[in-house]
């Protein structure tokens, strides 16, 4: 039987890391196995690309899973070349179990690692780690999904990446947009409450550590990265696919059973109990555009009524006012832009509808059993009232599941 994972104390405060640090601020891993080909190059225009724009100390880990050609060799002589290179060997694959051992173990408060291939430009990890060390956030993740990435890779699979990105918005509601780039990072207090958290040791990993570290409400930045694919992958479509099923469904019912104990991810300092952010603004301009459409409904309510009954003018006001709000709240109020997924938002406002007309039709339906004879301005009175609980419920429906919060995204000075 589960049972729930005790609550730890809260995170500490977040804060910005000092200017002069003498320790490595970033410890980016590598993992690796049978890589003999890869490693040294991959190693070697990290390490010169680090030492030429990260302004902190940094160290590079290599993290081999078993390898049993001579990509040990190769590690031990780069952690002895390089300086600030280190190298672990691991008795097992996995590159979950690579990042939990060789992350368990670091000191450095930026943690972060990225696939040997180097399939993402490195330009964009200065603006991966920038705003863990500037305090702003507690994980970044490259994302090859967002307008501004620009990515090279077959149809099969851009087309498996964005399946099983859309699965999981709509089996776990997730806000992140990529969760299996092989580009991430994390504050080390974060990571030493995530670790002990996540199960997985494999692909899922990633998944995992995100959908947790989300559901506890820490902040997540999203930088757009350029990707080319490695067709050299060593990753086992069908399999892997398989593997992150199960690894969803188990954390679905751990996440449903309450069985985490994710207020151990909370900052001691309240601020993570704050409005999320953009919050506020969001909903003032869900207010104004609400207001609008609350009059549009009530005029057409207004007109339709001798016409068509009290029923049929409700419904068809509000399915009318229901398709101009949700084009009105895409672009005001969730910053939407183009065509893409237009349609796909329109159904799921229209699910939002279904609700807001279950609880204006419901009201006209009890005024009328309990007060057969009230007059037009009791109608309206209880079709506002009805309409004030809608437009709450709908609000927190199209942020959570119509229009996904984004995270952050660009670069952040440290």
């Amino acid at each position: 039987m589960d049972r729930p994972i005790p609550e730890p104390a809260a995170l500490p405060r977040r804060a910005p890391l000092p200017a002069h640090h003498p320790d490595p601020v970033l410890d980016v891993v590598v993992p690796v196995y049978n890589e003999e080909n890869d490693l040294e190059p991959c190693v070697r225009r990290l390490h010169a690309h680090l030492g030429e724009t990260f302004p902190y100390a940094f160290r590079i880990t290599i993290a081999d899973n078993a390898s049993t050609d001579a990509t040990p060799r190769i590690a031990a002589r780069l952690a002895a070349e390089l300086p600030g290179t280190d190298w672990i060997r691991l008795a097992e694959k996995g590159r979950g179990r690579a990042l939990h051992t060789a992350w368990s173990r670091s000191r450095a408060p930026v943690l972060a690692y990225l696939d040997v291939d180097l399939s993402t430009d490195l330009a964009a990890l200065l603006p991966l780690v920038a705003p863990l060390i500037s305090g702003h956030s507690d994980i970044a993740i490259g994302t090859r999904l967002a307008r501004g990435s620009r990515v090279v890779r077959g149809p099969k699979r851009e087309v498996i990446s964005r399946c099983y990105n859309g699965l999981l918005r709509s089996t776990l509601a997730v806000g992140f947009s990529d969760a299996q780039c092989g580009f991430k990072a994390v504050r080390r207090d974060v990571a030493e409450r995530l670790l002990p958290l996540v199960e997985d040791r494999e692909w899922f990993f990633d998944t995992e550590l995100l959908v947790i570290a989300e559901r506890a409400g820490l902040r997540i930045h999203e930088v757009p990265v350029d990707w080319v694919d490695d067709p050299d992958s060593r990753v086992h479509i069908l399999s892997t696919a398989l593997a992150d099923l199960r690894g969803m469904a188990r954390l679905g019912r751990a996440l449903a059973g309450g069985r985490l104990p994710l207020t151990a991810l909370h900052r001691s300092d309240g601020l993570d109990g704050e409005l999320p952010a953009g919050l506020a603004r969001q909903a003032v301009r869900f207010a104004a555009v609400g207001a609008a459409s609350t009059l549009c409904y009530l005029l057409l309510y207004t007109l339709l009524r001798p016409a068509t009954g009290a029923q049929a003018a409700n419904a068809l006001a509000l399915l009318a006012s229901a398709i101009a709000n949700t084009a009105a709240n895409r672009r005001l109020t969730f910053g939407v832009r183009g065509r893409d997924g237009a349609l796909r938002h329109q159904l799921k406002g229209l699910a939002a509808f279904v609700v807001g007309l279950t609880l204006t039709s419901g009201s006209l339906a009890v005024l009328h059993h309990t007060a057969p004879g009230a007059g037009h301005r009791v109608e309206l009175a209880a079709l506002i009232a009805a309409n004030l609980a809608a437009t709450l419920l709908r609000f927190l429906l199209f942020r959570a599941w119509v229009f996904p919060a984004r995270r952050t995204t660009g670069p952040t000075a440290p």
